[in-house]
Protein backbone atom coordinates (compact mmCIF):
# COMPACT_ATOMS: atom_id res chain seq x y z
CA UNK A 1 0.00 0.00 0.00
CA UNK A 2 1.14 3.65 -0.22
CA UNK A 3 1.46 6.40 2.41
CA UNK A 4 -1.97 8.90 2.33
CA UNK A 5 -1.67 12.20 1.24
CA UNK A 6 -0.26 13.59 -2.02
CA UNK A 7 -0.06 11.60 -5.45
CA UNK A 8 3.64 13.01 -6.05
CA UNK A 9 4.86 11.50 -2.91
CA UNK A 10 2.96 8.10 -3.32
CA UNK A 11 4.49 7.42 -7.35
CA UNK A 12 7.60 8.41 -5.73
CA UNK A 13 7.40 5.51 -2.80
CA UNK A 14 5.86 3.10 -5.03
CA UNK A 15 7.45 3.29 -8.42
CA UNK A 16 11.22 4.23 -7.12
CA UNK A 17 13.98 2.03 -8.37
CA UNK A 18 14.52 0.10 -5.49
CA UNK A 19 11.13 -1.10 -5.10
CA UNK A 20 11.21 -1.81 -9.00
CA UNK A 21 12.80 -5.61 -8.50
CA UNK A 22 9.68 -6.88 -6.58
CA UNK A 23 7.09 -5.07 -9.37
CA UNK A 24 3.91 -6.88 -8.26
CA UNK A 25 1.38 -8.04 -11.16
CA UNK A 26 -2.23 -7.08 -12.30
CA UNK A 27 -4.42 -6.86 -9.22
CA UNK A 28 -1.84 -6.34 -6.87
CA UNK A 29 -1.72 -2.72 -7.36
CA UNK A 30 1.07 -1.83 -9.78
CA UNK A 31 0.74 -2.79 -13.39
CA UNK A 32 3.85 -2.38 -15.50
CA UNK A 33 3.59 -2.18 -19.60
CA UNK A 34 6.76 -1.36 -20.91
CA UNK A 35 6.53 1.52 -23.63
CA UNK A 36 8.22 1.26 -26.89
CA UNK A 37 10.44 4.84 -27.94
CA UNK A 38 11.84 6.96 -26.48
CA UNK A 39 11.29 7.65 -22.74
CA UNK A 40 10.00 11.48 -22.49
CA UNK A 41 11.22 12.10 -19.02
CA UNK A 42 13.96 14.27 -17.70
CA UNK A 43 14.10 12.16 -14.75
CA UNK A 44 14.60 8.99 -16.16
CA UNK A 45 17.50 7.97 -14.31
CA UNK A 46 15.66 8.26 -11.14
CA UNK A 47 12.46 6.39 -12.14
CA UNK A 48 10.88 5.12 -15.14
CA UNK A 49 7.45 4.99 -14.84
CA UNK A 50 5.67 2.84 -17.11
CA UNK A 51 2.52 4.01 -19.47
CA UNK A 52 0.23 2.63 -17.07
CA UNK A 53 0.50 4.03 -13.62
CA UNK A 54 -2.17 2.01 -10.99
CA UNK A 55 -2.22 4.40 -7.85
CA UNK A 56 -5.47 2.80 -6.59
CA UNK A 57 -6.55 2.73 -3.29
CA UNK A 58 -3.29 4.69 -1.94
CA UNK A 59 -5.45 7.46 0.14
CA UNK A 60 -4.42 9.95 -2.11
CA UNK A 61 -6.52 13.49 -1.68
CA UNK A 62 -4.27 16.50 -3.10
CA UNK A 63 -2.24 16.58 -6.04
CA UNK A 64 1.35 17.29 -4.59
CA UNK A 65 3.87 18.91 -6.80
CA UNK A 66 3.07 19.50 -10.25
CA UNK A 67 6.66 20.06 -11.71
CA UNK A 68 7.30 16.47 -10.09
CA UNK A 69 4.56 14.55 -11.43
CA UNK A 70 5.38 16.92 -14.99
CA UNK A 71 8.71 14.98 -14.70
CA UNK A 72 7.65 11.95 -13.78
CA UNK A 73 4.77 11.23 -15.91
CA UNK A 74 5.41 12.83 -19.20
CA UNK A 75 4.91 9.39 -20.96
CA UNK A 76 2.24 7.92 -18.66
CA UNK A 77 -0.80 7.26 -20.92
CA UNK A 78 -3.03 5.67 -18.57
CA UNK A 79 -3.96 6.41 -14.65
CA UNK A 80 -5.65 4.61 -12.39
CA UNK A 81 -6.48 6.52 -9.44
CA UNK A 82 -9.50 4.49 -7.83
CA UNK A 83 -10.69 3.99 -4.91
CA UNK A 84 -9.33 7.23 -3.44
CA UNK A 85 -10.09 10.04 -1.23
CA UNK A 86 -9.87 12.88 -4.48
CA UNK A 87 -13.25 14.85 -3.53
CA UNK A 88 -11.88 18.14 -5.26
CA UNK A 89 -11.93 18.85 -9.04
CA UNK A 90 -9.24 21.13 -9.01
CA UNK A 91 -6.86 18.78 -7.22
CA UNK A 92 -7.59 15.98 -9.99
CA UNK A 93 -7.14 18.71 -12.83
CA UNK A 94 -3.67 19.51 -10.99
CA UNK A 95 -2.92 16.44 -11.09
CA UNK A 96 -3.98 15.61 -14.93
CA UNK A 97 -2.88 18.77 -16.33
CA UNK A 98 0.45 17.56 -16.23
CA UNK A 99 0.46 14.25 -18.13
CA UNK A 100 -0.10 15.11 -21.58
CA UNK A 101 -0.64 12.46 -23.06
CA UNK A 102 -3.11 10.80 -20.60
CA UNK A 103 -5.73 8.98 -22.62
CA UNK A 104 -7.44 6.83 -19.75
CA UNK A 105 -8.01 7.95 -17.18
CA UNK A 106 -9.90 6.32 -13.91
CA UNK A 107 -11.58 8.10 -11.11
CA UNK A 108 -13.92 5.09 -9.73
CA UNK A 109 -14.93 5.10 -5.67
CA UNK A 110 -13.42 8.89 -5.24
CA UNK A 111 -15.95 10.98 -2.99
CA UNK A 112 -17.07 12.93 -5.65
CA UNK A 113 -20.83 13.93 -5.25
CA UNK A 114 -21.55 17.70 -5.16
CA UNK A 115 -18.05 18.81 -6.31
CA UNK A 116 -18.37 21.36 -8.85
CA UNK A 117 -16.12 21.14 -12.00
CA UNK A 118 -15.00 24.41 -12.93
CA UNK A 119 -14.90 24.96 -16.68
CA UNK A 120 -11.40 26.33 -16.72
CA UNK A 121 -10.48 23.27 -15.08
CA UNK A 122 -11.79 20.92 -17.69
CA UNK A 123 -9.55 21.76 -20.15
CA UNK A 124 -7.12 19.42 -18.04
CA UNK A 125 -9.19 16.33 -19.58
CA UNK A 126 -8.64 17.59 -23.14
CA UNK A 127 -6.50 14.45 -24.06
CA UNK A 128 -8.35 11.87 -22.00
CA UNK A 129 -9.92 8.52 -24.48
CA UNK A 130 -11.45 6.87 -21.84
CA UNK A 131 -12.98 8.30 -18.73
CA UNK A 132 -14.26 5.88 -15.83
CA UNK A 133 -16.62 7.72 -13.12
CA UNK A 134 -18.23 4.65 -11.73
CA UNK A 135 -19.39 5.15 -8.16
CA UNK A 136 -18.31 8.53 -7.29
CA UNK A 137 -22.08 9.78 -7.71
CA UNK A 138 -19.97 12.46 -10.21
CA UNK A 139 -23.34 15.27 -11.02
CA UNK A 140 -24.89 15.01 -14.20
CA UNK A 141 -23.74 18.40 -15.24
CA UNK A 142 -20.11 17.54 -14.36
CA UNK A 143 -20.18 14.87 -16.50
CA UNK A 144 -21.75 17.04 -19.33
CA UNK A 145 -18.90 20.17 -19.01
CA UNK A 146 -16.83 16.80 -19.19
CA UNK A 147 -18.52 15.50 -22.34
CA UNK A 148 -18.27 19.15 -23.83
CA UNK A 149 -14.72 19.77 -23.10
CA UNK A 150 -13.02 16.40 -24.22
CA UNK A 151 -12.81 16.36 -28.02
CA UNK A 152 -12.01 12.85 -28.31
CA UNK A 153 -14.12 11.49 -25.78
CA UNK A 154 -14.66 7.70 -26.66
CA UNK A 155 -15.18 5.72 -23.71
CA UNK A 156 -17.91 7.03 -21.01
CA UNK A 157 -18.25 5.00 -17.51
CA UNK A 158 -20.78 6.29 -15.37
CA UNK A 159 -22.20 3.03 -13.07
CA UNK A 160 -23.37 2.92 -9.34
CA UNK A 161 -24.51 6.80 -9.46
CA UNK A 162 -27.81 6.41 -8.41
CA UNK A 163 -28.96 8.47 -11.52
CA UNK A 164 -32.71 8.43 -12.43
CA UNK A 165 -32.86 10.92 -14.23
CA UNK A 166 -30.59 12.84 -17.37
CA UNK A 167 -30.43 16.61 -18.43
CA UNK A 168 -29.74 16.56 -22.20
CA UNK A 169 -26.48 18.70 -23.75
CA UNK A 170 -26.70 21.46 -26.43
CA UNK A 171 -23.73 20.52 -27.54
CA UNK A 172 -23.56 16.48 -28.56
CA UNK A 173 -20.49 14.56 -28.47
CA UNK A 174 -20.25 12.95 -31.45
CA UNK A 175 -17.14 11.31 -30.42
CA UNK A 176 -18.47 8.61 -28.03
CA UNK A 177 -18.59 4.89 -28.82
CA UNK A 178 -19.30 3.29 -25.23
CA UNK A 179 -21.63 4.15 -22.70
CA UNK A 180 -21.55 1.76 -20.06
CA UNK A 181 -23.97 3.50 -17.16
CA UNK A 182 -25.25 -0.24 -15.28
CA UNK A 183 -26.51 -0.12 -11.62
CA UNK A 184 -28.81 3.13 -11.66
CA UNK A 185 -32.02 3.98 -11.67
CA UNK A 186 -32.62 4.80 -15.05
CA UNK A 187 -36.41 3.16 -15.37
CA UNK A 188 -37.86 5.69 -18.34
CA UNK A 189 -37.10 5.34 -21.28
CA UNK A 190 -37.80 9.21 -21.75
CA UNK A 191 -33.93 9.16 -20.15
CA UNK A 192 -32.66 6.76 -22.42
CA UNK A 193 -33.71 8.29 -25.31
CA UNK A 194 -31.89 11.60 -24.79
CA UNK A 195 -28.51 9.46 -25.19
CA UNK A 196 -29.05 9.33 -28.44
CA UNK A 197 -29.33 13.24 -29.15
CA UNK A 198 -26.52 13.93 -26.81
CA UNK A 199 -23.88 10.85 -28.41
CA UNK A 200 -25.18 10.48 -31.91
CA UNK A 201 -22.49 7.88 -32.98
CA UNK A 202 -23.21 5.80 -29.97
CA UNK A 203 -22.24 1.78 -30.62
CA UNK A 204 -22.29 0.25 -27.02
CA UNK A 205 -24.49 0.58 -24.56
CA UNK A 206 -24.78 -1.11 -21.23
CA UNK A 207 -27.78 -0.23 -19.49
CA UNK A 208 -27.60 -3.64 -17.47
CA UNK A 209 -29.74 -3.13 -13.96
CA UNK A 210 -31.62 -0.21 -14.43
CA UNK A 211 -35.21 -1.39 -14.61
CA UNK A 212 -36.02 0.27 -17.91
CA UNK A 213 -39.86 -0.46 -18.14
CA UNK A 214 -40.28 0.06 -21.68
CA UNK A 215 -38.62 0.96 -25.08
CA UNK A 216 -41.20 3.82 -25.59
CA UNK A 217 -40.72 5.46 -29.32
CA UNK A 218 -41.63 4.59 -32.41
CA UNK A 219 -39.72 3.12 -35.32
CA UNK A 220 -39.09 6.50 -37.27
CA UNK A 221 -38.11 7.79 -34.17
CA UNK A 222 -35.36 5.18 -33.14
CA UNK A 223 -34.01 5.02 -36.15
CA UNK A 224 -32.94 8.94 -36.25
CA UNK A 225 -31.95 8.70 -32.24
CA UNK A 226 -29.64 5.44 -32.45
CA UNK A 227 -28.25 5.42 -36.44
CA UNK A 228 -25.08 3.58 -35.38
CA UNK A 229 -26.35 1.53 -31.78
CA UNK A 230 -25.12 -2.08 -32.68
CA UNK A 231 -24.77 -3.17 -29.02
CA UNK A 232 -27.51 -3.10 -26.46
CA UNK A 233 -27.30 -4.60 -22.87
CA UNK A 234 -30.57 -4.80 -20.97
CA UNK A 235 -29.85 -7.50 -18.58
CA UNK A 236 -32.01 -7.28 -15.11
CA UNK A 237 -34.10 -4.31 -16.88
CA UNK A 238 -37.77 -4.33 -16.32
CA UNK A 239 -39.09 -5.10 -19.90
CA UNK A 240 -42.16 -7.35 -19.84
CA UNK A 241 -44.27 -7.10 -23.21
CA UNK A 242 -42.55 -9.11 -26.54
CA UNK A 243 -43.52 -5.80 -27.88
CA UNK A 244 -40.39 -3.90 -26.22
CA UNK A 245 -38.20 -6.73 -27.78
CA UNK A 246 -40.24 -6.23 -31.37
CA UNK A 247 -38.40 -2.50 -30.89
CA UNK A 248 -35.18 -3.85 -30.87
CA UNK A 249 -35.42 -4.24 -34.82
CA UNK A 250 -35.73 -0.27 -35.20
CA UNK A 251 -32.52 -0.06 -34.45
CA UNK A 252 -30.57 -0.12 -37.88
CA UNK A 253 -27.62 -1.24 -37.12
CA UNK A 254 -28.20 -3.72 -33.89
CA UNK A 255 -26.44 -7.21 -34.35
CA UNK A 256 -25.74 -7.63 -30.25
CA UNK A 257 -28.09 -7.67 -27.77
CA UNK A 258 -28.23 -9.08 -24.02
CA UNK A 259 -31.20 -9.48 -22.61
CA UNK A 260 -31.31 -11.59 -19.49
CA UNK A 261 -33.01 -11.80 -16.41
CA UNK A 262 -36.36 -9.53 -17.90
CA UNK A 263 -39.91 -10.56 -16.30
CA UNK A 264 -40.81 -11.05 -19.52
CA UNK A 265 -38.91 -13.97 -19.81
CA UNK A 266 -39.63 -15.48 -16.13
CA UNK A 267 -42.86 -18.06 -17.76
CA UNK A 268 -40.74 -20.10 -20.39
CA UNK A 269 -38.01 -22.29 -20.43
CA UNK A 270 -34.09 -21.67 -21.15
CA UNK A 271 -34.41 -23.25 -24.50
CA UNK A 272 -38.02 -21.67 -25.29
CA UNK A 273 -36.53 -17.82 -24.31
CA UNK A 274 -33.39 -18.34 -26.59
CA UNK A 275 -35.70 -19.73 -29.41
CA UNK A 276 -38.78 -17.24 -28.75
CA UNK A 277 -35.76 -14.34 -29.00
CA UNK A 278 -33.89 -15.32 -32.10
CA UNK A 279 -37.33 -15.53 -34.02
CA UNK A 280 -38.33 -12.27 -32.88
CA UNK A 281 -34.86 -10.79 -33.93
CA UNK A 282 -33.66 -11.28 -36.92
CA UNK A 283 -30.58 -9.34 -37.40
CA UNK A 284 -28.80 -10.15 -34.04
CA UNK A 285 -26.55 -12.01 -34.84
CA UNK A 286 -25.09 -12.52 -30.88
CA UNK A 287 -27.51 -13.04 -28.40
CA UNK A 288 -26.53 -12.64 -24.50
CA UNK A 289 -23.17 -13.79 -26.00
CA UNK A 290 -23.67 -16.35 -27.97
CA UNK A 291 -23.40 -16.55 -32.05
CA UNK A 292 -26.51 -17.60 -33.88
CA UNK A 293 -25.92 -19.63 -36.31
CA UNK A 294 -28.01 -20.31 -39.49
CA UNK A 295 -29.18 -23.52 -38.66
CA UNK A 296 -30.00 -22.30 -35.17
CA UNK A 297 -31.77 -19.39 -36.61
CA UNK A 298 -33.93 -21.76 -38.79
CA UNK A 299 -34.87 -24.21 -35.81
CA UNK A 300 -35.59 -20.98 -33.85
CA UNK A 301 -38.11 -19.46 -36.60
CA UNK A 302 -39.84 -22.98 -37.10
CA UNK A 303 -40.24 -23.32 -33.25
CA UNK A 304 -41.65 -20.14 -33.19
CA UNK A 305 -44.36 -21.09 -36.15
CA UNK A 306 -45.34 -23.93 -33.77
CA UNK A 307 -45.04 -22.47 -30.60
CA UNK A 308 -48.16 -19.96 -31.66
CA UNK A 309 -49.97 -22.26 -33.96
CA UNK A 310 -52.66 -22.75 -31.61
CA UNK A 311 -52.99 -19.07 -30.18
CA UNK A 312 -56.09 -16.92 -31.55
CA UNK A 313 -55.28 -14.31 -34.18
CA UNK A 314 -55.58 -11.07 -32.39
CA UNK A 315 -52.79 -12.41 -29.98
CA UNK A 316 -50.84 -13.80 -32.44
CA UNK A 317 -47.08 -11.66 -32.16
CA UNK A 318 -46.34 -9.32 -35.31
CA UNK A 319 -43.39 -11.59 -36.70
CA UNK A 320 -45.54 -14.59 -37.08
CA UNK A 321 -46.91 -13.64 -40.27
CA UNK A 322 -43.55 -12.91 -41.79
CA UNK A 323 -42.32 -16.38 -40.92
CA UNK A 324 -45.44 -18.34 -41.74
CA UNK A 325 -44.68 -16.71 -45.22
CA UNK A 326 -41.47 -17.77 -45.09
CA UNK A 327 -42.00 -21.71 -44.33
CA UNK A 328 -45.59 -21.92 -44.53
CA UNK A 329 -48.25 -23.44 -41.92
CA UNK A 330 -45.76 -26.22 -40.00
CA UNK A 331 -47.76 -28.90 -38.84
CA UNK A 332 -47.00 -29.89 -35.02
CA UNK A 333 -44.27 -31.83 -34.32
CA UNK A 334 -44.75 -36.04 -33.83
CA UNK A 335 -44.17 -36.83 -30.41
CA UNK A 336 -41.04 -39.02 -30.26
CA UNK A 337 -40.46 -41.00 -27.15
CA UNK A 338 -36.28 -39.86 -26.46
CA UNK A 339 -36.30 -41.84 -23.11
CA UNK A 340 -33.41 -44.27 -23.30
CA UNK A 341 -34.35 -47.64 -24.08
CA UNK A 342 -34.98 -50.02 -20.80
CA UNK A 343 -34.62 -53.54 -22.55
CA UNK A 344 -33.19 -55.32 -24.81
CA UNK A 345 -33.17 -58.82 -26.71
CA UNK A 346 -29.64 -60.37 -26.76
CA UNK A 347 -27.79 -63.54 -27.33
CA UNK A 348 -25.48 -65.06 -24.44
CA UNK A 349 -23.04 -67.28 -26.03
CA UNK A 350 -21.19 -69.51 -23.64
CA UNK A 351 -19.03 -72.40 -24.93
CA UNK A 352 -21.42 -74.29 -26.87
CA UNK A 353 -24.29 -73.15 -25.30
CA UNK A 354 -26.34 -70.08 -27.24
CA UNK A 355 -29.92 -68.63 -24.73
CA UNK A 356 -31.85 -66.25 -25.97
CA UNK A 357 -32.17 -63.36 -22.86
CA UNK A 358 -34.25 -60.60 -22.45
CA UNK A 359 -31.80 -57.77 -20.30
CA UNK A 360 -32.79 -54.52 -18.41
CA UNK A 361 -30.65 -51.93 -19.66
CA UNK A 362 -30.46 -49.76 -16.59
CA UNK A 363 -28.37 -52.06 -14.47
CA UNK A 364 -24.37 -52.57 -13.79
CA UNK A 365 -22.38 -55.17 -14.92
CA UNK A 366 -22.42 -56.87 -11.75
CA UNK A 367 -26.23 -57.15 -11.45
CA UNK A 368 -26.14 -58.61 -15.46
CA UNK A 369 -23.58 -61.03 -13.61
CA UNK A 370 -25.50 -62.27 -11.52
CA UNK A 371 -28.30 -62.49 -13.92
CA UNK A 372 -26.28 -64.19 -16.04
CA UNK A 373 -25.44 -67.66 -13.48
CA UNK A 374 -28.89 -68.40 -13.73
CA UNK A 375 -27.91 -69.14 -18.00
CA UNK A 376 -24.54 -70.81 -17.80
CA UNK A 377 -23.13 -72.57 -14.38
CA UNK A 378 -20.09 -69.77 -13.65
CA UNK A 379 -20.13 -68.10 -10.23
CA UNK A 380 -19.84 -64.43 -10.99
CA UNK A 381 -16.10 -64.11 -9.75
CA UNK A 382 -15.24 -66.73 -12.58
CA UNK A 383 -17.03 -65.51 -15.54
CA UNK A 384 -15.51 -62.58 -18.05
CA UNK A 385 -18.06 -61.23 -20.16
CA UNK A 386 -17.66 -59.33 -23.03
CA UNK A 387 -20.43 -57.51 -25.58
CA UNK A 388 -20.53 -58.27 -29.45
CA UNK A 389 -21.91 -55.20 -31.81
CA UNK A 390 -23.43 -56.89 -34.27
CA UNK A 391 -23.97 -53.68 -36.43
CA UNK A 392 -20.03 -52.65 -36.03
CA UNK A 393 -16.88 -53.84 -37.41
CA UNK A 394 -15.07 -53.56 -34.07
CA UNK A 395 -14.14 -57.06 -32.35
CA UNK A 396 -15.54 -58.00 -28.88
CA UNK A 397 -15.42 -55.21 -25.92
CA UNK A 398 -14.32 -56.77 -22.32
CA UNK A 399 -17.01 -55.32 -20.25
CA UNK A 400 -14.48 -54.78 -17.49
CA UNK A 401 -15.86 -52.11 -15.04
CA UNK A 402 -18.91 -54.11 -12.90
CA UNK A 403 -20.00 -50.67 -11.74
CA UNK A 404 -20.29 -49.67 -15.57
CA UNK A 405 -24.22 -49.04 -16.43
CA UNK A 406 -25.20 -51.51 -19.23
CA UNK A 407 -27.25 -48.36 -21.19
CA UNK A 408 -23.20 -46.76 -21.81
CA UNK A 409 -22.95 -49.61 -24.07
CA UNK A 410 -25.71 -48.58 -26.31
CA UNK A 411 -26.80 -52.31 -26.62
CA UNK A 412 -29.26 -52.76 -29.14
CA UNK A 413 -31.42 -56.10 -29.88
CA UNK A 414 -29.90 -58.86 -31.36
CA UNK A 415 -26.27 -58.15 -29.59
CA UNK A 416 -24.19 -60.53 -28.56
CA UNK A 417 -22.94 -61.11 -24.89
CA UNK A 418 -20.16 -63.58 -25.00
CA UNK A 419 -19.47 -65.28 -21.26
CA UNK A 420 -15.62 -66.83 -20.86
CA UNK A 421 -14.93 -68.90 -17.73
CA UNK A 422 -11.87 -67.56 -16.00
CA UNK A 423 -8.89 -69.07 -16.41
CA UNK A 424 -7.25 -70.48 -13.20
Amino acid sequence: GCAPGRSYGVISEKYSPENFPYRRGPGMGVVVVSTGGPQGSPMKDRLNLPSVLVLNSCGISKSGDQAEIAAFCAHVMELDLSHNKLQDWHEISKIVSNIPNLEFLNLSSNPLAGMTLEPRWAEAFSSVRRLVLNNTQVSWDTVLLLTREIPELEELFLCHNEYSSVSSSSVACSTLRLLHITDNCLKDWAEVRKFGSMFPCLDTLVMANNNLSSIQDSKDILQRLFPKLRSINLHNSGLNQWEDIEKLNFFPRLEEVRLQGIPLLQAYTNAERRSLMIAQLPSVSLLNGSAVSDSEREDAERFFIRYYLDYPEEELPYRYHSLVNKYGKLEPLAEIDLRPRCRAQVEVHCEEKIEQLSIRLDQTVAELKKQLTTVVQLSTNSMRLYYIDKGSAFGPEEMKYNTRALHSYSIQDGDEILVVPKTK
